[in-house]
């Protein structure tokens, strides 16, 4: 009997692994690089599916739609706003973006995508250099309508919300960026650098921080490499916890629930940098609890 009652446990336990079916997921990234790597690792680690990757920059971008369509996966991870730009064209897999700087400047609405942008909050941000300089009253930002007008109205409320006046430009070729700049001086304390490729350009930047040591403006940006030059902070992303947002997404999608039912996100986790040498020059004391918590400080 015993041994019977065995040889049905063991057979139902054969049919049940058998039966359950394992999900196939498509990894689509434009380059191998560290911060992507990192967000696919987050991926994995939550997610337990197979996973199929693809680099577009190894591989035609059409060879990659066509083994795509060809191989069906159940869902599909697009990794950096290249790959997004590409993938977005496929509608009827569920796809989930990561490590894009601005998504809703791309997609119109699409109800097969979701994703984690790389945008931290505006109004988090701005907290931010309100904890390291809290005497900030006003603050510039230069931005192209034509590609970060979500993320000027999201800053411009996030100012509203704190009480900090927002002198604002708007520009539309990279040549009107250091005038408009210079027309901002007397008029702020600070400078919010958005991800705005018309805005962020090597001659800009060097105008930028040349203005900024000149006035006694903190600059805020978006990412550790300005900060390492000159800016006085960034919030940064941590890429493999976004992975793991992301695997998260996935699992949801793969249990059953549509795309449509889950919201884009911003990351959970903020990485702040901090140029402690900028702080003095610009005669900011930056608190001793503050520098602790920062993971990395120039």
């Amino acid at each position: 009997m015993k041994r019977c009652l065995l040889a049905i446990i063991v057979l139902l336990a054969i049919f049940c692994c058998a039966s359950v079916r394992a999900y196939e997921i498509a990894v689509v990234k434009s380059v191998n690089i560290k911060p992507y790597d990192e967000a696919q690792k987050g991926f994995k680690s939550v997610c337990n599916a197979n996973i199929r990757e693809f680099v577009v920059s190894k591989l035609n971008g059409s060879e990659v739609l066509k083994e795509i369509h060809r191989i069906k996966p159940d869902l599909i991870l697009a990794i950096g706003i290249d790959t997004l730009s590409r993938i977005k064209k496929i509608k009827d897999i569920p796809i989930i973006y990561v490590m894009v700087s601005d998504p809703r400047s791309i997609l119109s609405g699409e109800k097969n995508i979701t994703g984690v942008s790389m945008n931290i909050p505006a109004e988090k941000q701005l907290s931010a250099l309100l904890k390291v300089s809290p005497d900030i009253k006003g603050i510039g930002l230069v931005y192209d309508p034509g590609k970060t007008i979500h993320l000027f109205k999201e800053a411009r409320s996030a100012a509203t919300a704190l009480g900090i006046a927002l002198v604002q430009k708007a520009v539309h070729s990279s040549k009107e960026v250091p005038s408009a700049i210079n027309d901002m001086k007397g008029k702020i304390d600070a400078f919010w650098l958005l991800p705005d490729t018309t805005v962020v350009t090597p001659e800009s930047i060097e105008y930028l921080l040349l203005f900024s040591f000149e006035n006694g403006i903190a600059t805020l940006a978006f990412s550790d490499k300005y900060v390492e030059i000159g800016s006085l902070m960034a919030l940064n992303i941590d890429a493999m916890d976004i992975g793991r947002q992301a695997g998260e997404m996935a699992n949801r999608i793969l249990d059953g629930a549509n795309v449509s039912n889950i919201p884009m996100s911003s990351p959970r986790k903020a990485v702040l940098s901090l140029n402690l040498k900028t702080a003095k020059r610009l005669g900011i004391s930056v608190d001793d609890e503050i520098i602790k918590n920062s993971k990395i400080t120039y």
